[in-house]
């Protein structure tokens, strides 16, 4: 059952809806490449030409602020381009647990995984912020590398890149403290939401609650609750409140260090 305000995790919208917010054109040529796509994704190594292609998509798609684009378990059909706006990965447990697994912004990849094994989706993702984004099918995917089977080397090194990298952040993630699970989740959020605000101050105007970086920390939110406090206490945080967080960079980073 959804709990008011206690998570950006919880269910926003319907595919129906989704659906009613879908928009026919086509991007040009001009608006895709592989200069728009963030690093290490599938479309990443493809040569202009064929990414470009790719992501002129099917169709595009918007989702307002706290709006669902799928759940775990929804056909993979294929992936969607964020041109722009902030969304969460989000997965739950049986007993509704939540974790956010990652925040991603302008020029990520969402729900990628699908154009290789066309799987159901393995997590849900929702919208942080309003987000304009194109959709790219399964379909169009392999037709390309049934047409280019040499592309097939460049996703193996893809893959082998992302894999390793994920490895080194878990072994790095056994051995740091609570407050450091948490600085690193406030971090992540700061990556996307946050602005510089000067004198080595960095803002992030947005509504992120304890049990969101307990989430995507991994601890309980009683932890995340008692680190807040002990860094207000220590100014490493200027501000904590329902409107956004104001924290001081390089102390963050230096907490997000901490090993046990």
């Amino acid at each position: 059952m959804r709990q008011a305000n206690e998570s950006v995790c919880h269910r926003a919208s319907t595919l129906s809806r989704i659906k009613r917010q879908q928009r026919g054109r086509v991007l040009s040529f001009l608006d895709t490449g592989p200069d728009k796509i963030g690093p290490n994704t599938l479309l990443t190594g493809l040569p202009r030409e064929i990414s470009g292609r790719l992501l002129a998509g099917e169709r595009a798609v918007t989702l307002a602020a706290g709006e669902t684009l799928f759940e775990r378990g929804d056909a993979g059909d294929g992936c969607y381009w964020l041109r722009s706006g902030v969304v969460k990965v989000c997965v739950a447990s049986d007993k509704g647990e939540q974790r956010i697994l990652a925040i991603l912004g302008p020029g990520a990849i969402v729900g990628e995984m699908a154009m290789i094994d066309g799987l159901p989706r393995s997590a849900s993702v929702q919208a942080v912020r309003a987000c304009e984004l194109t959709f790219v099918s399964r379909a169009a995917f392999t037709e390309v590398l049934r047409q280019h089977p040499e592309l097939y080397a460049d996703i193996v090194r893809t893959l082998a890149t992302r894999l390793r990298h994920s490895d080194e952040d878990m072994a790095a993630s056994s051995f740091l403290t609570v407050r450091a699970r948490v600085a690193r989740a406030l971090m992540q959020f700061a990556q996307q939401l946050g602005e510089d605000a000067g004198d080595g101050l960095l803002a992030i105007p947005h509504r992120i609650t304890q049990s969101d970086l307990a989430a995507m920390a991994g601890v309980a939110r009683e932890s995340v609750s008692r680190t807040l406090r002990d860094w207000k206490r220590n100014r490493l945080l200027e501000r904590a409140s329902s409107t956004g967080y104001v924290v001081h960079k390089t102390k963050l980073e230096r907490e997000a260090q901490a090993v046990e």
